[in-house]
C-alpha cells in the first residue's frame, strides 16, 4: 500500500477555544499591552507563547493583576470566589469561559442545595473542575477516574447526582457512570450530556482511522486533557503505537520507522498551522498520501463575551 497518513476531522479548534483566543486578540486591539488573562487561555504551548510576543501576560491568580487593569479569564472558566477577588481589585474582567462550561456550572447552581451531594466526574486539579466545584463549595465531591468512581464515599442521606467535566473520554466516563449508578441506584443524571461536541467529535474520528494505523500522531499540550485523552482512545481502538507532541520537531525518527499507515489528529486548542507543519515534516520522510477522513460535520461558532461586544461597539 505504501506510505500513507490518515488526517482525521473534525479535529483543532473547537468553537470555545476559537472564542477565548479570540477575546484575548480583540483586547489588545481595544485596549493595548499589555493584557492580562488568568491561567493560560487555552491548553496550548503555541497559543500562550504566540500570545505572550504580542504582549499578553498570563498570571496564575487574580491578585498579581494591578489594580484597576484589564484581566480575561480563560475558557476553562472561574468559580465565584475569582469573580469576586476581582471586582475587589476593580478589575475590567472579560469572562472568555466555554458556553459549554458555563452550562455545567449552571447545573451545580441548580443543584446544589442542602440535601444534595455532586459527584463531578473529572480531573483533580484541572482549571475546569476547580472553577465549576468553585459554584458549591463542600457540595460538590470530585471522581477522578474508574478507581474513585468505585470507592467513592458520599456523605450518607444525601441525595445524589452526577456531572462531569466537559473534556473527557465518553467511552470511561460512561463506565464511571455505570460504576456509580450501580453502586447508588438513586443517583440523578444530568439534563444533558456534559462532555462537549468537540470532545466527542474529535474521539469519533480518532476511533475511526485508528484501527488501520501503525501510528497515531496527535498534535496537542500535555496539559490539555481532551488532547491526553486522544491518545488514549487511538490505543484503545486499535492504534499499535499512539504519541502527543507539540510541535513536529518532537516526533523522533524510530516511531516512523515500519509505520506505513500515520494517522493525525490534534486536540481542540490547536490551531491547524501545528498540523500543517506536521504534515510537511511527515511528507519529507515520504508520507506524501495524505486521506481526509470525517465523522462529522462542525458548524458551531460562539458569540464573543458580551463585555468585549459592547466595547467594540462603543469604539465604532
Amino acid at each position: 500500500m505504501g506510505k500513507r497518513v490518515l488526517l482525521a476531522a473534525p479535529r483543532g479548534y473547537c468553537a470555545g477555544v476559537d472564542r477565548a483566543v479570540v477575546a484575548v486578540e480583540k483586547s489588545l486591539e481595544l485596549y493595548g499591552a499589555p493584557v492580562y488573562v488568568r491561567k493560560e487561555i487555552v491548553h496550548n504551548k503555541h497559543v500562550v507563547s504566540t500570545l505572550e510576543q504580542r504582549g499578553v501576560i498570563f498570571v496564575n491568580e487574580t491578585d498579581e493583576v494591578p489594580e484597576g487593569a484589564t484581566v480575561v479569564f480563560s475558557a476553562h472558566g472561574v468559580s465565584p470566589a475569582v469573580h469576586a477577588e476581582a471586582a475587589k481589585r476593580s478589575l475590567k474582567t472579560i469572562d472568555a469561559t466555554c458556553p459549554l462550561v458555563t452550562k455545567v456550572h449552571n447545573e451545580v447552581k441548580r443543584f446544589a442545595d442542602d440535601e444534595t451531594e455532586i459527584l463531578l466526574i473529572g480531573h483533580n486539579g484541572h482549571e475546569e473542575v476547580e472553577g465549576t466545584a468553585g459554584e458549591a463549595p463542600g457540595k460538590v465531591r470530585v471522581v477522578d477516574g474508574l478507581e474513585e468512581a468505585r470507592t467513592v464515599q458520599p456523605t450518607p442521606g444525601k441525595k445524589l447526582v452526577w456531572l462531569t467535566q466537559t473534556t473527557l473520554s465518553v467511552d470511561e466516563t460512561m463506565q464511571s457512570v455505570a460504576i456509580l449508578k450501580d453502586r447508588f441506584p438513586q443517583i440523578a443524571n444530568p439534563p444533558s450530556d456534559d462532555i462537549c461536541y468537540a470532545t466527542q467529535n474529535r474521539q469519533e474520528a480518532i476511533k475511526a482511522i485508528a484501527p488501520q494505523s501503525d501510528l497515531v500522531l496527535v498534535v496537542g499540550s500535555t496539559n490539555s486533557s481532551n488532547s491526553v485523552r486522544l491518545v488514549e482512545v487511538a490505543l484503545e481502538y486499535g492504534a499499535k503505537a499512539a504519541y502527543l507532541v507539540d510541535y513536529a520537531a518532537e516526533v523522533k525518527e524510530e516511531w516512523l520507522t515500519n509505520a506505513e499507515t500515520i494517522g493525525v489528529t490534534s486536540g481542540a486548542s490547536v490551531p491547524e498551522i501545528l498540523v500543517n507543519d506536521l504534515l510537511k515534516h511527515l511528507s519529507v520522510h515520504g508520507y506524501h498520501d495524505v486521506e481526509e477522513v470525517r465523522a462529522t460535520e462542525e458548524t458551531l461558532l460562539f458569540a464573543l463575551p458580551k463585555e468585549l461586544r459592547a466595547d467594540i461597539k462603543a469604539a465604532q
